[in-house]
């Protein structure tokens, strides 16, 4: 299976991918990023990955930025999209070229804690378990249905950033694992609850 990643920031989760998945159960064949700067995209091109940069500002609005996104990636053979960090919304149209084909890794125990600065949240609230979700992407803000949840407990957190420490090794597991249960062909829709994806 051919994947796309989409990521605006350190790549962390890229790098997960490209060193546990890439070549093996699929081919990362190409890496997007809305930030010239980020450093996903050198971490691609350290693999031999195809990148590009697709900003809004070049594109003047969301629907035509992702609609050439979606072209870009559709030209490469992508059939499943991994948003690794990509902090901006997706157009209904562009899910519409991969149904229930994006998915995103997401630092929280959704459906709590939706949204940018989920860690941040989660601290003020006072919460004692922390967690890591990977989700399909749909039209709403991170309520697409959930395939994989982990917890950990992280009692007197007060820190976002050590709390995000902590949260990563799970990140870089969740994902990868995800993307071989795509690759595997084994994931549905569970008929019974729209909220959750099952494996079978």
């Amino acid at each position: 299976m051919n994947v796309g990643v989409l990521a605006s920031g350190a790549g962390t989760n890229l790098q997960a991918l490209l060193e546990t998945v890439h070549g093996h159960e699929v081919e990362v064949v190409a890496v997007v990023s809305d930030k010239p700067e980020s450093a996903a995209l050198d971490r691609a091109r350290a693999h031999g990955v195809p990148t590009a940069v697709f900003s809004r500002a070049e594109y003047g609005d969301r629907a035509s930025r992702d609609l050439a996104m979606a072209d870009w990636l559709v030209e490469r053979g992508v059939e499943l999209v991994v948003s690794a960090g990509y902090m901006q919304l997706l157009d209904p149209a562009f899910l519409a070229r991969f149904p229930d084909r994006v998915v995103n890794v997401h630092p929280a125990l959704l459906p709590a804690f939706p949204g940018i600065a989920a860690i941040e949240q989660a601290v003020t609230y006072g919460v004692k378990v922390f967690g890591v979700t990977v989700h399909l992407i749909d039209e709403g803000v991170d309520s697409g249905a959930i395939l994989l949840q982990e917890a950990i407990e992280i009692p007197d957190a007060t820190d976002p950033e050590a709390v995000h420490d902590l949260l990563r090794p799970l990140e870089h597991r969740l994902l990868p694992e995800a993307v071989r249960l795509f690759a595997r062909g084994v994931v549905r829709r569970d008929p019974d609850n729209p909220r959750r994806l099952i494996v079978g």
